[in-house]
């Protein structure tokens, strides 16, 4: 059985023997999961150290553990970023779980011309903390020592530079006529995989995005939900290079 795993951003410097204490919402996590002293846990800092650690005491406020080991974990390639148009009502945190769960390094939330759902003022600041909370959450559920960033909204032009940038751009599109299957994945890259939202990338979108070198390609002969199509792209990319 898998350890439960909780956040401790400071990690920086510990070694076995050393007492870690969590606090706040992971200490009242700890107690929502019964978690005793004696118990082994693991905690990480989401940015690549990870330490097995014994519980001593524990309560709803604070939760204190012996250092174990610690391992350092380095990320694997290649680095996997994906552009997520905005879909409505709370389909984004379902692909923001499923594309931290399936390993991407990050998530880029766009502001696409036919995104149905729009961001601005205090909902741009609730949606994007909703989509790091659940990025956070389903990292430490996956077991994961890196936990994917996910940045502000970007408009198009952010996503045209994202793409010039990438040694494997992809660019998804139902009517695209060459498969995602025919694109070459290096086994250490920058892959940026684009998403569009329920009305589709638009005829100047495409343009600005085949202008840097992103041609369309499609998955398969079916249509996926903009939810759902950038996992399946992702792993059918990582398939082919980090799960080799």
């Amino acid at each position: 059985m898998s350890l439960h795993v909780f956040v401790h951003l400071d990690l920086g410097g510990v070694r076995a023997g050393d007492a870690v204490e969590l606090t706040g919402d992971e200490a009242r996590h700890a107690a929502v999961k019964r978690i005793r002293p004696g118990e082994q846990v693991t905690v990480t800092d989401g940015a690549g150290v990870s330490a097995l650690a014994t519980v001593t005491a524990a309560s709803r406020d604070a939760l204190t553990a012996t250092v174990d080991a610690v391992e350092l974990h380095h990320r694997e390639p290649p680095h996997v970023v994906v552009v997520q148009a905005i879909p409505k009502g709370d389909r984004g945190e379902l692909a923001v779980e499923m594309l931290t769960e399936v390993g991407v390094d990050v998530i880029v939330p766009w502001a696409a011309a036919r995104s149905v759902a729009v961001w601005r003022g205090d909902k741009q600041a609730k949606a994007l903390a909703r989509w790091r909370s659940t990025a956070r959450e389903s990292a430490k559920q996956s077991r994961r020592s890196w936990f994917p960033e996910v940045r502000d909204l970007v408009g198009t032009d952010e996503v045209v530079a994202l793409l010039r940038d990438a040694s494997v751009p992809v660019v998804l599109h139902e009517s695209a006529s060459g498969p995602l299957a025919d694109v070459p994945v290096p086994g250490r890259s920058e892959i940026v995989v684009v998403v569009g939202p329920e009305g589709g990338i638009t005829d100047e979108e495409l343009a600005a995005f085949a202008a840097v070198g992103a041609e369309p390609v499609r998955l398969g002969s079916s249509v996926l939900r903009t939810s759902t199509a950038g996992v399946a792209a992702v792993a059918a990319l990582l398939a082919r290079s980090r799960w080799r």
